[in-house]
């Protein structure tokens, strides 16, 4: 039998291969992300006698070409995490870290663990563009508050507090009142240089043109409030300069967010456990399709240990001999953008405080018990996985499609 350890960099991997007793067959060459040249590393791969065997690491997105295309030549691969591989012992005393070292490690993992290796398979493309888009998605979001942020601190300097005037949602794209209003009305002197009867008539004309309903009494309070505010900028062309550009900045990237997590959700609809993950309290047209997005396919995963584990909200265990802790940290070694997501719904039902969901009852019952907040928090994201993974798993039992494996980064 022969493992492959090929050690994935960004354009080119190190490749090695050995054999049982350490057995050198090919040593460590590099390989670069060329058609041309993985063509002819699996056409190599293949003319060896016997069993070969590929293992890689789930690095990113870098080992995904290599993966594929040894894949589709019909080369057994499999993406490991490398957390295992990096505590994958060297036994030796000398620390040696470079590509080639890294490629023999690797491929000796891959002959001690020969039999409890995975095979890798390509992510079918709803759901590789799906994880990619919430990606983006997450990016966009993080500019998004950057950019609010910005324009806020901004306006603390022209017109203190106007962020809190409107409670108005976001709109389909992207828009908010507050943002609009302070389009028009940048500095406090816009609106208190104003009598109180141009003001209202000048801001109900405004709500008619951008499409918002118009409130006199709130116009009042408006304008009565401003003159109590106290602005650090001046009103001049470059404080308007700065406040505009700010909002433009913001309103781009809105629009970008919301563009993406309406194409989210028509993607995530089109997989077959869109409507069981929908059920789920606190799930929504944001929080369901990204936990589909970064769960994937169920089915990869052997049992709900898995995936608690893949999440990173499985609970640790600290013991030896007689000694045993009763709290333990949890292994936060999974996916933190799964468990960014899960803490965000565990967020939204403590808000919410559904008396009849399961998950709510478990985790206000942690709370009562005086568990800190994040113990409560974790456990509420390990229940919520356990029935996930029940609900959807049964659903995808269903079907005659073959199991993804491609996005779990784990072995066993």
């Amino acid at each position: 039998m022969n493992a492959v350890g090929i050690d994935v960099s960004k354009g080119k991997s190190m490749v090695s291969v050995i054999r049982p007793f350490g057995e050198l067959v090919a040593k460590p060459y590099e390989v670069r992300h060329t058609s041309s040249e993985l063509s002819e590393l699996a056409k190599h791969l293949k003319s060896l006698e016997g069993e070969t065997r590929v293992v890689l690491e789930h690095t990113g997105r870098y080992y995904e070409p290599v993966a594929q295309l040894l894949h589709d030549a019909g080369i057994f691969v499999s993406a490991v995490n490398p957390l295992l591989i990096k505590e994958y012992g060297n036994n030796s005393l000398r620390k040696v870290k470079t590509d080639r070292a890294d490629a023999l490690k690797i491929a000796r993992y891959g002959l001690d663990n020969w039999a409890e290796l995975r095979q890798h398979t390509p992510m079918d493309t709803i759901r590789y563009q799906l994880k990619s888009m919430n990606r983006q998605y997450s990016l966009y979001t993080k500019n998004k508050t950057a950019m609010k942020n910005n324009l806020i601190a901004l306006l603390d300097q022209t017109y203190p507090g106007v962020n809190a005037l409107f409670e108005s949602p976001t709109r389909a794209d992207g828009s908010q009142k507050w943002v609009d209003f302070t389009a028009s009305f940048w500095h406090v002197d816009c609106v208190r240089g104003m009598r109180q009867t141009a003001f209202v008539e000048h801001y109900r004309k405004w709500c008619r043109r951008h499409g918002y309903n118009f409130n006199a009494g709130k116009a009042a309070r408006i304008h009565a409030e401003s003159k109590d505010l106290i602005a650090m900028l001046p009103k001049n062309a470059l404080s308007k300069m700065m406040v505009q550009e700010a909002i433009t900045q913001l309103n781009a990237v809105s629009k970008t967010v919301e563009v993406f997590r309406k194409e989210m959700n028509r993607l995530a609809r089109q997989l077959p456990e869109y409507d069981v993950v929908m059920s789920l309290y606190g799930t929504g047209p944001s929080l369901g399709p990204q936990l589909m997005a970064e769960i994937g396919d169920v089915r990869r995963f052997a049992q709900k240990g898995s995936l608690t584990a893949f999440a990173g909200v499985d609970p640790g265990a600290n013991q030896s001999g007689t000694y045993e802790a009763k709290s333990t940290r949890s292994s936060k070694r999974g996916s933190p953008e799964l468990r960014k997501t899960l803490f965000v719904l565990m967020t939204i039902l403590l808000q919410k405080a559904p008396s009849d969901d399961p998950v709510f009852q478990f985790l206000d019952k942690k709370r009562a018990e005086g568990k800190p907040y994040h113990v409560y928090m974790t456990a509420a994201c390990n229940k919520f996985l356990r029935i996930y993974y029940g609900r959807v798993k049964e659903i995808m039992n269903t079907l005659n499609e073959p199991v993804d494996m491609g996005s779990t980064g784990l072995s066993r």
